[in-house]
């Protein structure tokens, strides 16, 4: 009886070996997630420009936009790893 109790508490403890082992592997660095919060935000910046830029009638105002939409496709291309 005791034996079978046993080796069900070796078996837990190797699962949550494996556990903590995948976990450990699933986490990013800080600077990783720093970069994928920035692209983050960089998209919705450009969905924005975009929208905008849909929207703009005025030609001052679209080359603004263009210009915007430039400078937002530069900085995701320098965040690329």
């Amino acid at each position: 009886m005791a034996r079978g109790w046993e080796s069900k508490e070796v078996e837990s403890q190797i699962e949550q070996a494996e556990a903590r082992r995948t976990a450990a592997r699933n986490q990013i660095s800080p600077e990783e997630a720093e970069r994928k919060r920035q692209r983050e935000s960089l998209e919705l910046s450009r969905k924005r420009v975009l929208h905008d830029l849909e929207q703009a009638s005025n030609p001052r105002y679209r080359s603004t936009l263009e210009a915007a939409l430039k400078h937002l496709d530069q900085k995701m291309s320098e965040l690329e790893p």
